[in-house]
Protein backbone atom coordinates (compact mmCIF):
# COMPACT_ATOMS: atom_id res chain seq x y z
CA UNK A 1 0.00 0.00 0.00
CA UNK A 2 2.84 2.34 0.84
CA UNK A 3 4.44 1.71 -2.55
CA UNK A 4 1.18 2.52 -4.32
CA UNK A 5 0.70 5.87 -2.59
CA UNK A 6 4.38 6.66 -2.92
CA UNK A 7 4.06 6.43 -6.69
CA UNK A 8 0.96 8.65 -6.62
CA UNK A 9 2.79 11.19 -4.46
CA UNK A 10 5.84 11.17 -6.72
CA UNK A 11 3.68 11.73 -9.79
CA UNK A 12 1.84 14.56 -8.03
CA UNK A 13 5.14 16.15 -7.09
CA UNK A 14 6.51 15.85 -10.61
CA UNK A 15 3.42 17.45 -12.16
CA UNK A 16 3.51 20.24 -9.58
CA UNK A 17 7.23 20.80 -10.19
CA UNK A 18 6.62 21.18 -13.94
CA UNK A 19 4.05 23.88 -13.24
CA UNK A 20 6.23 25.72 -10.73
CA UNK A 21 9.17 25.64 -13.14
CA UNK A 22 7.01 27.11 -15.90
CA UNK A 23 5.74 29.84 -13.57
CA UNK A 24 9.29 30.71 -12.51
CA UNK A 25 10.45 30.88 -16.14
CA UNK A 26 7.56 33.19 -16.94
CA UNK A 27 8.17 35.31 -13.85
CA UNK A 28 11.91 35.80 -14.22
CA UNK A 29 12.42 35.36 -17.95
CA UNK A 30 9.38 36.83 -19.65
CA UNK A 31 7.78 39.28 -17.23
CA UNK A 32 5.28 41.43 -19.14
CA UNK A 33 5.58 39.50 -22.43
CA UNK A 34 2.23 37.76 -22.81
CA UNK A 35 3.04 35.93 -26.05
CA UNK A 36 6.16 34.35 -24.53
CA UNK A 37 4.20 33.47 -21.40
CA UNK A 38 1.58 31.77 -23.57
CA UNK A 39 4.28 29.73 -25.32
CA UNK A 40 5.82 28.67 -22.00
CA UNK A 41 2.36 27.69 -20.74
CA UNK A 42 1.78 25.64 -23.89
CA UNK A 43 5.11 23.87 -23.39
CA UNK A 44 4.15 23.21 -19.77
CA UNK A 45 0.87 21.58 -20.81
CA UNK A 46 2.66 19.48 -23.43
CA UNK A 47 5.19 18.32 -20.84
CA UNK A 48 2.39 17.44 -18.42
CA UNK A 49 0.68 15.46 -21.17
CA UNK A 50 3.90 13.64 -22.04
CA UNK A 51 4.60 12.78 -18.41
CA UNK A 52 1.11 11.36 -18.01
CA UNK A 53 1.38 9.49 -21.32
CA UNK A 54 4.59 7.85 -20.12
CA UNK A 55 3.04 6.96 -16.77
CA UNK A 56 -0.09 5.51 -18.41
CA UNK A 57 2.13 3.51 -20.77
CA UNK A 58 4.24 2.17 -17.90
CA UNK A 59 1.44 1.44 -15.45
CA UNK A 60 -0.81 0.00 -18.16
CA UNK A 61 1.67 -2.77 -18.92
CA UNK A 62 1.65 -4.23 -15.43
CA UNK A 63 -1.84 -3.62 -14.09
CA UNK A 64 -5.42 -3.55 -15.36
CA UNK A 65 -6.95 -0.17 -16.12
CA UNK A 66 -9.24 -0.39 -13.10
CA UNK A 67 -6.22 -0.45 -10.78
CA UNK A 68 -4.12 2.37 -12.21
CA UNK A 69 -6.82 4.75 -13.48
CA UNK A 70 -7.89 5.69 -9.96
CA UNK A 71 -4.30 6.28 -8.87
CA UNK A 72 -3.70 8.47 -11.89
CA UNK A 73 -6.90 10.41 -11.27
CA UNK A 74 -5.94 11.06 -7.65
CA UNK A 75 -2.49 12.27 -8.69
CA UNK A 76 -3.93 14.60 -11.35
CA UNK A 77 -6.53 16.07 -8.99
CA UNK A 78 -3.95 16.65 -6.24
CA UNK A 79 -1.49 18.19 -8.71
CA UNK A 80 -4.27 20.36 -10.13
CA UNK A 81 -5.21 21.63 -6.67
CA UNK A 82 -1.58 22.42 -5.88
CA UNK A 83 -1.15 24.08 -9.28
CA UNK A 84 -4.18 26.30 -8.93
CA UNK A 85 -3.93 27.24 -5.25
CA UNK A 86 -0.29 26.89 -4.15
CA UNK A 87 1.88 27.51 -7.24
CA UNK A 88 0.77 31.13 -7.72
CA UNK A 89 1.67 31.86 -4.11
CA UNK A 90 5.19 30.51 -4.64
CA UNK A 91 5.88 33.07 -7.36
CA UNK A 92 4.22 35.95 -5.53
CA UNK A 93 0.84 36.04 -7.24
CA UNK A 94 -2.74 35.77 -6.06
CA UNK A 95 -4.46 32.52 -7.14
CA UNK A 96 -7.63 34.50 -7.89
CA UNK A 97 -5.86 37.62 -9.16
CA UNK A 98 -6.70 37.03 -12.83
CA UNK A 99 -10.40 36.66 -12.17
CA UNK A 100 -12.76 33.74 -12.43
CA UNK A 101 -12.19 33.29 -16.16
CA UNK A 102 -8.45 32.70 -15.80
CA UNK A 103 -8.95 30.54 -12.71
CA UNK A 104 -11.34 28.16 -14.46
CA UNK A 105 -9.37 28.28 -17.72
CA UNK A 106 -6.36 26.91 -15.82
CA UNK A 107 -8.47 24.05 -14.51
CA UNK A 108 -9.97 23.14 -17.90
CA UNK A 109 -6.65 23.37 -19.74
CA UNK A 110 -4.91 21.27 -17.10
CA UNK A 111 -7.61 18.60 -17.25
CA UNK A 112 -7.56 18.62 -21.07
CA UNK A 113 -3.78 18.19 -21.15
CA UNK A 114 -3.92 15.44 -18.53
CA UNK A 115 -6.75 13.60 -20.26
CA UNK A 116 -5.07 13.83 -23.66
CA UNK A 117 -1.78 12.58 -22.23
CA UNK A 118 -3.33 9.59 -20.51
CA UNK A 119 -5.40 8.76 -23.57
CA UNK A 120 -2.42 8.94 -25.93
CA UNK A 121 -0.25 6.82 -23.65
CA UNK A 122 -2.86 4.13 -23.19
CA UNK A 123 -3.87 4.10 -26.87
CA UNK A 124 -0.25 3.62 -27.94
CA UNK A 125 0.13 0.84 -25.40
CA UNK A 126 -3.04 -0.86 -26.60
CA UNK A 127 -2.12 -0.43 -30.27
CA UNK A 128 1.19 -2.16 -29.61
CA UNK A 129 -0.62 -4.98 -27.82
CA UNK A 130 1.43 -4.58 -24.67
CA UNK A 131 -1.36 -3.63 -22.27
CA UNK A 132 -2.34 -5.90 -19.41
CA UNK A 133 -5.49 -7.27 -21.07
CA UNK A 134 -3.76 -8.07 -24.36
CA UNK A 135 -1.03 -9.91 -22.49
CA UNK A 136 -3.61 -11.92 -20.57
CA UNK A 137 -5.39 -12.87 -23.79
CA UNK A 138 -2.07 -13.83 -25.39
CA UNK A 139 -1.18 -16.10 -22.45
CA UNK A 140 -4.63 -17.68 -22.57
CA UNK A 141 -4.33 -18.37 -26.31
CA UNK A 142 -0.88 -19.92 -25.83
CA UNK A 143 -2.14 -22.08 -22.99
CA UNK A 144 -5.09 -23.36 -25.01
CA UNK A 145 -2.93 -24.01 -28.08
CA UNK A 146 -0.36 -25.95 -26.02
CA UNK A 147 -2.81 -28.53 -24.70
CA UNK A 148 -3.31 -31.53 -26.96
CA UNK A 149 -6.84 -32.47 -27.89
CA UNK A 150 -8.34 -35.22 -25.84
CA UNK A 151 -9.44 -38.25 -27.78
CA UNK A 152 -12.92 -39.39 -26.95
CA UNK A 153 -13.51 -43.15 -27.02
CA UNK A 154 -16.83 -44.67 -27.83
Amino acid sequence: MRERWGAVGALTGALFAVNVAARLVIRFGFEGDDSAADRVSLVMFVVIGLVLAAVAFRWGRDRPVSHWAGDLAVAVVLALALTVFVAPLLVGENPFGGGAGLFFAQIWLYLAAAGAGVLVGYLILTALGRDHRSQQLKRYAQLKAAKPRRVVRR
